[in-house]
């Protein structure tokens, strides 16, 4: 029996992790940019909390994008 934790996205939530995520080199930087500037962005938001945001801010099919992106890495640990 092992001490791992089957799911890193328990450790921190997923908007905060998106929040820390700089100079990557990917379009995930556009969407943790964005993030940061946007005081309404649900910074302890799971990835679906995130995209409901995006929807509401009628955001366009990349950050959606990002978002698949971000959500693969962050889950990756």
């Amino acid at each position: 029996m092992t001490d791992h934790d089957d799911h890193p996205e328990t450790q921190m939530p997923f908007g905060h992790w998106l929040l820390t995520q700089r100079d990557r080199g990917d379009w995930v930087d556009g969407i943790a940019d964005a993030a940061r500037a946007d005081r309404t962005f649900p910074r302890n938001g799971d990835p679906e909390a995130v995209r409901a945001h995006l929807r509401k801010q009628q955001a366009d099919g990349d950050a959606f994008a990002a978002v698949d992106d971000a959500e693969g890495d962050c889950m990756a640990g």
